[in-house]
């Protein structure tokens, strides 16, 4: 096996709001506040965020600061189950509505990074 599936990366010009914003859109929590570290320090504000589903579930995700701004589609997306007009309201974009063709929302978080919604089951 030459590789295996570690975590999940997001860019974002404001890693720190955009990490909010997937703790609330997602449920996860910043892993410092989850798993603080055991000598007590604090993780510098520049440096990139980790995520975790505090119930374990899900993949750690790391919001990455970054310089230049999104400019093209994402060739690699989250896919969630969930509830669009519930993440319209916290700040998603709408990108494409359900149709005859997708069976699924396309959103964008607010620094624009496309994700599909899929309605819980």
């Amino acid at each position: 096996m030459p590789a295996r599936f570690k975590d999940l990366c997001l860019d974002a010009n404001d890693h720190q709001a955009l990490a909010d914003w997937w703790c609330v859109a997602m449920g996860y929590v910043r892993k410092d506040v989850h798993e603080p570290p055991r000598d007590g320090s604090v993780r510098p504000a520049e440096w990139p965020v980790p995520l975790v589903d505090p119930a374990g579930r899900g993949p750690l995700i790391w919001v990455n600061p970054v310089a230049e701004k999104k400019a093209v589609k994402n060739r690699v997306h989250f896919d969630v189950d969930g509830d669009t007009e519930e993440l319209l309201g916290l700040g998603a974009t709408l990108v494409r509505r359900k149709d005859d063709e997708i069976g699924w929302d396309i959103l964008a978080d607010p620094e624009g990074n496309e994700f599909c919604v899929f309605a819980p089951r």
